[in-house]
């Protein structure tokens, strides 16, 4: 079988089908990736198979960075579908076609921020599956702002038209969102929550971990065997605007200096001195080091969040924007965690958060009960078996 992944420029979206795609190649099939070659090149393993679609220009979406780390709600809704999921879209439609003539893929795996894939394999009648790397889409987040429903709509509508796909600005008359044959949810039901019955093929398969770019370096004769150990981290895009919430941070650490040790990463210009009870690093291997951690700070993404769980740990989740404020209802639903207010929290509050999720037990065991969850769903290896199964 031929496999290729449609993916956007961005770690989270891509690592799940890393895994996935060592875990089909292990098996004899042919793995390959189509997206903008210069952010896959970073994130994918050195042997993989890349077919450029849609490359960067002007520093695609390290360039909208600046203008898009302040934004919050409807704002920075409107920024990610107009500024940069339908352009990244329109950018990779030529790129991802050559990619299927090329291949010749059996089935296309696209990523919900990939719109170019659903609609190459649509128009050339390759059997297509949706990689839902955050379940976020799955809780139907419009629910409760049907006019923000209806603009999204209105953008894959007309994307959809001006690609001859079908749609108007009205709405798509299809949803390249969801696939109609699978779809991959990188989740597990108890997380995920909620009443709603999935249909057969939405395959909750629990994050996949696969091969990463190599780790940096880390100091682990530094972490305090005395003291519990917390992971601090913002993820990679939200560093920048954190200046404010660091400051609590630290407070909060200077309040736990004889309880706690925090693993804060961080730029340090934007961080100044800290406590003795900080180690702030630039950079972490949050894999390696989840394993000797007793809980996570973090802004509510989904890698994060699930990486956490995955080794049952609790969180505090302070969200930003796009997705997040869903994954920490989420986190908060199973009793996995805490959440605060990302621009508001002060000192205090996030010391009880933190005290909260090391002291009482019940975070813990909802944690727990969610690590539990991820390992019944299969990860990459009944991702595999669903795919393998199409044909």
């Amino acid at each position: 079988m031929k496999v290729l992944f449609t993916v956007p420029p961005l770690a989270g979206h891509v690592n799940p089908t890393v895994a996935v795609g060592c875990e089909l190649a292990g098996r004899g099939h042919e793995v390959a990736w189509t997206g903008p070659p210069g952010a896959l090149s970073r994130l994918l393993p050195e042997h993989a198979r890349i077919l450029p679609a849609g490359e960067e220009e002007g520093g695609g979406y390290a360039a909208l960075h600046a203008r898009w780390r302040d934004l919050r709600g409807v704002g920075a809704l409107r920024f990610l579908w107009e500024e940069a999921l339908v352009p990244l879209a329109r950018s990779m439609v030529p790129g991802v076609t050559r990619a299927v003539h090329a291949f010749g893929p059996d089935v296309l795996v696209a990523d919900q921020q990939a719109l170019a894939g659903p609609v190459v394999a649509r128009e050339l009648g390759v059997p297509w599956v949706t990689s839902a790397s955050t379940s976020a889409e799955l809780t139907r987040p419009f629910a409760d702002f049907p006019k923000v429903g209806e603009w999204v709509a209105a953008q894959i509508g007309r994307l959809l038209a001006d690609c001859g796909a079908g749609g108007d600005a009205g709405g798509p008359d299809w949803d390249p969102l969801f696939s109609d044959r699978l779809v991959l949810v990188f989740s597990s039901r108890e997380l995920v929550g909620g009443e709603e019955d999935f249909p057969p093929h939405y395959a909750f398969v629990g994050p996949a971990f696969g091969a990463r770019p190599p780790a940096p370096g880390f100091p682990w004769e530094r972490l305090d065997p005395e003291r519990r150990r917390v992971l601090v981290s913002l993820g990679t895009l939200n560093q920048e605007a954190g200046g404010r919430f660091y400051r609590a941070v630290l407070g909060a650490a200077e309040r736990l200096a004889d309880e706690a040790q925090l693993v804060m990463v961080a730029p340090a210009s934007l961080v100044g001195a800290v406590p003795r009870n900080v180690l702030l690093r630039d950079s972490v291997p949050q894999l390696e080091l989840l394993g000797h951690l007793d809980a996570v700070v973090c802004h509510g993404g989904h890698n994060t969040v699930c990486e956490a769980l995955a080794h049952g740990l609790p969180l505090v989740v302070a969200p930003i924007r796009d997705d997040q404020p869903i994954v920490a209802g989420q986190v908060v639903g199973a009793g996995a965690g805490v959440r605060v207010r990302f621009g508001r929290t002060r000192a205090e509050e996030l010391r009880d958060a933190l005290t909260a999720v090391l002291d009482d037990p019940v975070h813990r065991r909802g944690a727990r009960r969610i690590q539990a969850s991820f390992a019944a769903a299969g990860g990459a290896a009944a991702a595999a078996d669903r795919l393998e199964k199409l044909l």
